[in-house]
């Protein structure tokens, strides 16, 4: 139960897939400002990395690997993950009815996070994947609530010209990723 927990933890904060790993950051960098819009960009991305990741770790195991055909793994972790997206999305909006969900399978289609963690899993055991895949999706989760509050304050100040955009995203991405970082010293004594 300490090595879930703390995998879980570990997925979140010190390899978090979008500050430390550059997974996602495509999503980010096309991903609209608004807060709710953000929030409901991190709910679907959890809940998708939370079904998928382990969904194509169970395929990799038993049939691919059965089959001696894993180098195709690729070829049928994106179509698998892709069919997905629009479930969860149906699922979330009636949950969460609240939050803007329209135009949000785009953004989780190109996003290769979930793809980058079911790859990342593909090895490891079930529990571990199922931790990596909770603990990966509450930091992407994370690192997009970071980025709201980060837009609201710079939107707050004057941004030079050349930065920006784009330019301002990526810095404060690795000057959070060197935040997160130091959680990479914690170690486990047990």
């Amino acid at each position: 139960m300490t090595e879930f927990l703390l995998t879980i933890i570990g997925a979140a904060l010190v390899n978090n897939l979008l500050l430390s790993l550059p997974l996602g950051i495509d999503v980010l960098l096309r991903a609209p400002a608004a807060r709710d819009r953000l929030q409901a960009l991190g709910l679907a991305t959890s809940s998708l990395m939370l079904l998928a990741v382990p969904l194509n770790h169970l395929f990799y195991q038993q049939v691919l690997l059965p089959l001696e055909v894993g180098y195709l793994r690729l070829l049928v972790f994106l179509p698998l993950g892709a069919a997905l997206i629009i479930p969860v999305l149906a699922v979330l909006a009636r949950i969460r009815p609240n939050l803007p969900w329209s135009g949000l399978a785009p953004l989780l289609l190109i996003n290769s996070a979930v793809l980058g963690l079911t790859l990342l899993s593909a090895e490891l055991s079930l529990m571990q994947t199922l931790a990596l895949s909770l603990g990966g999706g509450l930091g992407f989760w994370l690192a997009l609530l970071l980025f709201a509050d980060l837009l609201e304050r710079i939107d707050q100040y004057s941004v030079p010209a050349p930065f920006r955009g784009a330019p301002i995203l990526l810095i404060s991405a690795g000057l959070m990723g060197l935040a997160l970082l130091g959680f990479g010293g914690l170690e486990h004594s047990g």
